[in-house]
């Protein structure tokens, strides 16, 4: 179970959006991302196209887990002429609060075409479990 903690966050997409402005470490730009369970773990996946690994960071503080990425520009030379720019660069991040029924020690994270990966798995002690019934064959006698 994932619960959202940024109720302004398609508020700040479009604004970022209309005015161009990029993400800083002290302001970054909120990024997209897929949520949804399979068999005992969760699994989300974040889109970050042209980011590379190394400038990818994961953090989980108690039940925090915040993802932090730097996507910069691949030419930064005084030679080259730049034309049409709309890829966002700069400072991604996407903080998600995890639920008492997920296992933060378990996480594991995979980066492949641009797409971090990361799964948690469901904690054991909130998986389904069969309770036994014991049975007492020997009955006692209340006297009056």
């Amino acid at each position: 179970m994932l619960m959202r903690t940024d109720p302004f966050r398609e508020l700040d997409r479009l604004t970022h959006q209309f005015l161009g402005s990029t993400g800083t470490w002290s302001r970054p730009t909120p990024m997209p991302l897929d949520a949804y369970r399979t068999g005992d773990e969760y699994v989300i996946s974040f889109d970050l196209p042209g980011v590379d690994p190394e400038a990818i960071d994961i953090d989980v503080e108690r039940n925090m887990l915040t993802v932090k990425a730097e996507r910069r520009p691949r030419h930064e030379s005084e030679e080259v002429k730049w034309e049409l720019s709309e890829r966002p660069l700069g400072v991604f991040s996407r903080q998600v609060m995890l639920s008492d029924i997920l296992d933060p020690e378990g996480i594991s994270a995979d980066y492949d075409t641009g797409v971090l990966t990361l799964r948690i798995p469901v904690a054991e002690k909130a998986k389904p479990r069969k309770v036994a019934i014991s049975r007492s064959d020997s009955r006692k006698q209340i006297q009056a």
